[in-house]
């Protein structure tokens, strides 16, 4: 069964194609095609390799969001990357659908009812959820009737206890839908499910703080295989100081701002979610790895911004470990978690109180899936690969519909 993934975002796009015959392995195999598409103005930069190692990249100038996906999508039926012999071969597609909003938690698959479902669902989500909304539209110009699954983000953290997921303002917040959703909920399931294989452990046993830290940050605290607690809320801004939003910030400094007349209330969105974070803090970059290089070069507010960052970062994992009531494994995920050694060690010397010791040489070798703390550490600490995209092609294998399904089952018909 070839699945095609297509993670569809406000200023990116990514896709895979997976084959999964029989069960799903234990370990994520490679892809058999991937594809990213960057949005620069007027310029597409797109990037596409398939798993005879043949990589393509190449900017593409296109009038629509649209027009520049279905140019990356048609590189798998066509041109050197191609794998695959036409559209047909695709026996179902998965999608990343940021917001479930209050209705949506589990997997599902596509009909009219759940699309008009999650583009009510887009006041929470506006960006994200309408790029998804015109990836299934794509999906269903390019291969017909295939069918679709929504793997929702908000999904894995719906079950958090209420004195977790209610916000401490008006009984009325919570009724009209405004409580912790969370996010990143597909790779913090991941990761927990992975680490439990990894430590040959049950997951039930198991109590986790996964760290999702890319450019977007969040920890959750998992128990039982459940997210109990999560870092962002309402939106994805709440929470850890990150690349260029700024976390959790007391909401009396915007209304003094706005009282004050140095913000617009229209600036809000913008302030906090773009100009904030490490790019904020440091002038420099919302990107960590030049942050730690103007670190090098002596740059004090490069330091400044590390600095929060990393105590962010421990006082949020400490809050996790509180809500669990202690911690079998720490685990580091995405661009930062995975690549950053100066973060993991910064942030697990400042708990090293609690039994925390890092293999150092473990710890500067960048590989995935694995165990960096050392032997006598009390608490286990694993980098884990980010692998949304196979979390989402596993799904749709789980929920592949029964070959006898009426076309007219799976969705609108391709129009």
């Amino acid at each position: 069964m070839k699945i095609l993934v297509l993670n569809s975002g406000s200023s990116s796009v990514k896709s895979s194609v997976y084959e999964i015959e029989g069960t799903v392995p234990d370990d994520p195999p490679a892809p058999l095609w991937e594809g990213k598409i960057e949005w620069h103005d007027e310029v597409t930069e797109a990037e596409v390799k398939n798993a005879r190692g043949v990589v393509q990249k190449e900017q593409v100038k296109v009038s629509s969001r649209a027009g520049a996906v279905e140019h990356l999508l048609a590189t798998l039926w066509s041109g050197k990357t191609r794998t695959i012999t036409s559209p047909i071969e695709i026996d179902a597609v998965g999608h990343r659908v940021v917001h479930g909003g209050p209705k949506y938690k589990e997997p599902i698959l596509l009909t009219s009812e759940v699309k008009a479902g999650i583009a009510k669902a887009s006041v929470f989500a506006p960006l994200h959820n309408r790029a998804e909304l015109e990836g299934m539209k794509i999906v269903e110009r390019l291969f017909g009737k295939v069918p679709q699954f929504a793997v929702f983000d908000t999904g894995f953290h719906r079950k958090i206890p209420p004195a977790a997921a209610v916000y401490p303002g008006p009984y009325q917040w919570f009724e009209s839908g405004i409580h912790r959703y969370g996010f990143h909920g597909i790779n913090h399931q991941y990761c927990a499910a992975r680490a439990a294989h990894l430590l040959g452990r049950d997951l039930n046993s198991l109590r986790l703080v996964t760290c999702h830290l890319g450019n977007g940050c969040s920890l959750t605290a998992i128990r039982e295989g459940h997210s109990i607690d999560t870092t962002m809320g309402f939106t994805p801004l709440e929470g850890l100081m990150m690349g260029t939003r700024s976390g959790s910030v007391d909401p009396g400094i915007l209304t003094y701002l706005v009282r004050e007349g140095q913000l617009m209330p229209q600036e809000i969105d913008d302030v906090l979610n773009k100009k904030s974070g490490l790019l904020g803090v440091s002038g420099i970059s919302g990107d960590l790895r030049e942050i730690l290089a103007a670190v090098k070069q002596g740059n004090s507010r490069a330091k400044l911004a590390f600095d929060i960052y990393i105590h962010r970062l421990v006082a949020g994992i400490g809050a996790m470990i509180a809500v669990l009531g202690g911690m079998d494994a720490l685990i580091f995920t995405a661009g930062v978690g995975e690549n950053s050694a100066e973060v993991r060690e910064a942030a697990c010397q400042q708990i090293g109180f609690l039994g925390v010791k890092l293999d150092a040489t473990a710890n500067a070798q960048r590989r995935p899936d694995i165990d960096i703390a050392s032997p006598d550490s009390a608490i286990r600490v694993l980098i884990i690969r980010a692998q949304e995209d196979w979390a989402i092609a596993a799904e749709c294998w789980r929920l592949r519909p029964s070959e006898t399904m009426c076309p007219s089952e799976t969705g609108d018909s391709a129009h």
